[in-house]
């Protein structure tokens, strides 16, 4: 049974190009497009490497603060009892995690998105096939963070939904 096909696998189909990608073998549409979203590719770009950057800061400023979450009275101030001793340097601990990470993940897809909008800029002036072949290659990239980070988020859900019960049996036990 082990010689016979499948009925279940997916079908498989080989990639030949028709013709090869020459210069000008775009049509005047498809270069009026890609000339039109470069800009705006490198500008979400940057955005994007701002967003990261602040995210980091918040991070750093947290690793600063820790010290301060778990001496400081916090019991004068409405609201943040709770957040002195342990679980105050806990919660300046995860938000350092949790400001550096989401910096790290906002980072990458930006500079796809920045070298896509940029090598789309260079194969315009320059018509090197490279240079439309490497942009496309970022292309790829992003949309492979992207569904790689999906399919991350979508195993954490059930993950998040045992722990939130946890931690509501918890709190309503005590």
């Amino acid at each position: 049974m082990s010689d016979s096909v499948n009925p279940f696998e997916s079908p498989e189909a080989t990639v030949v190009p028709v013709k090869s990608l020459a210069q000008g073998s775009l049509t005047e549409t498809m270069l009026v497009y890609l000339k039109a979203a470069s800009p705006w590719l490198r500008f979400i770009g940057i955005l994007g490497f701002i967003g990261a950057g602040f995210m980091v800061l918040w991070g750093v400023i947290f690793v600063a603060i820790i010290p301060l979450m778990g001496t400081q009275t916090w019991s004068e101030i409405p609201g943040f009892e709770d957040f002195s001793g342990f679980l105050g340097v806990a919660f300046g601990g995860s938000m350092v995690v949790l400001f550096l990470g989401m910096g790290v993940l906002v980072f990458f897809p930006s500079l796809f998105i920045y070298r896509f909008g940029e090598k789309i800029r260079s194969y315009i002036r320059s018509g090197s096939d490279q240079d439309l072949e490497l942009a496309f290659k970022n292309n790829k990239s992003l949309w492979k963070f992207m569904g790689i980070f999906a399919i991350v988020e979508l195993a954490f859900i059930p993950l998040m939904t045992v722990v939130g019960v946890i931690i509501a049996v918890v709190a309503a036990l005590s």
